[in-house]
């Protein structure tokens, strides 16, 4: 009887070595893979440090653009799908930013041309790529975007509706993929598979990685916004943040505050808390008048990063060239306007457009510099505009 416990202790104890280094195995084999979906820097880049930011920006030169779509196009899925992917129309617009001195557009991208093509897509923004390259005009991608309607589809676009702005824009990745996690390792290698292609290009300006998370449209599709929304926004722009880095980009990364007191930490929502520590550089919008945009400058000063302004100018809403342009040169923040030529998007309305009907082009544009022909809406703001970008930086 002895000789039997001992024989059994013996093979139990053996049983649990063998089980003890199993599993050590196999956390030897899952480490990889869990450092990479903690974004440990053994598995990507961290966040740049606040002197790497600033080495960086003074390279640029003063950077000046605007957020562009081509006149032909509805939206970024019309920009980039094949059978729209209108190069002709991009090269001659981008050509009369160059020419006003601009050196950098704003350019959204979408999830669904990733899972749709992934090969194709790539392929076109390459393409997109050469031709501001052309034009010394170096972009900034936008991965993710809140803003305008919840349903985006691929195919054929909608026609605009008449004088309605931004009629056509859809969200990215947009109501259903927020809801559903199982979509998220869809847009894991939409993320990480459009930002390795062009992690060490040097065409690429920077990657902005989720337009105005925490807007809910309630002028325009409120009512059928996925409710709380930004409680399923703000872990997946986190999410997004580490999957980008985790392929080493070369260039910074960063997600614009847009509406708020951003005047201390303590008075920053959950989500501009976390865009403002996982930027590289800071990015904000400013659609008020000159002394509010310098306010908002003068806030965001306080952490030390190079500041971008990545949406200004709305004319009906007081936010002008000549006010806010000569205010981002003399703080040297980079200065992104909305809208480059009046087209398909139809941002020359105002955003009470979406409640009140224009039947004529409004005498005063909302948004844009460039009627379709190349002859600007007020030739004083591009004379303005080549001027300050012409002069050195003082």
């Amino acid at each position: 009887m002895k000789l039997l416990k001992t024989t059994i202790w013996a093979v139990a104890a053996c049983l649990m070595l063998q089980n003890c280094a199993k599993k050590a195995d196999e956390k030897k084999e899952e480490t990889p893979a869990q450092e990479q979906a903690a974004g440990n820097p053994g598995a990507g880049r961290e966040i740049w440090p606040k002197e790497q930011a600033k080495d960086w920006y003074a390279k640029q030169g003063w950077l000046v653009g605007a957020d562009f779509l081509p006149s032909t196009a509805i939206n970024q899925l019309e920009m980039f799908q094949a059978e729209s992917f209108d190069t002709a129309t991009i090269d001659k617009e981008l050509g009369w930013a160059q020419n006003i001195g601009m050196n950098t557009m704003r350019v959204y991208l979408h999830d669904l041309l990733y899972q749709q093509d992934s090969a194709g897509f790539i392929k076109r923004l390459d393409t997109f790529l050469d031709i501001t390259k052309k034009h010394n005009i170096k972009p900034v991608l936008v991965l993710f975007d809140s803003c305008w309607d919840p349903f985006p589809k691929l195919g054929k676009q909608r026609d605009p509706k008449p004088g309605v702005h931004n009629s056509g824009w859809v969200q990215n990745p947009g109501f259903n993929a927020l809801k559903d996690s199982t979509q998220y390792p869809r847009l894991e290698r939409y993320v990480k598979g459009t930002v390795a292609a062009f992690a060490n290009d040097d065409r690429v300006l920077m990657w902005d990685i989720w337009n105005e998370p925490d807007n809910t449209n309630n002028s325009s599709y409120g009512k059928v916004e996925l409710p709380n929304k930004v409680a399923y926004v703000l872990p997946l722009m986190v999410k997004s943040f580490e999957w980008a880095r985790s392929v080493n980009p070369s260039q910074p990364l960063s997600s614009g505050v847009w509406a708020g007191d951003w005047s201390t930490p303590q008075t920053l929502k959950p989500i501009e808390k976390a865009q403002i520590e996982q930027s590289d550089v800071i990015t904000f919008h400013n659609y008020e008048n000159a002394q509010e945009f310098e306010k908002r400058i003068k806030w965001l000063q306080q952490y030390d990063r190079p500041l971008i302004c990545t949406e200004y100018m709305s004319r009906g809403n007081g936010s002008f060239f000549e006010g806010s342009l000569p205010v981002a040169k003399k703080y040297n923040v980079g200065a992104i306007n909305w809208g480059l030529v009046d087209g398909k998007s139809q941002t020359i309305y105002p955003w009470d457009s979406w409640k009140k009907t224009y039947t004529k082009e409004p005498d005063l544009w909302f948004h844009d510099i460039f009627r379709k022909d190349g002859t600007p809406y007020k030739q004083a703001e591009v004379d303005l505009i080549k001027k300050l970008t012409s002069e050195k930086k003082s």
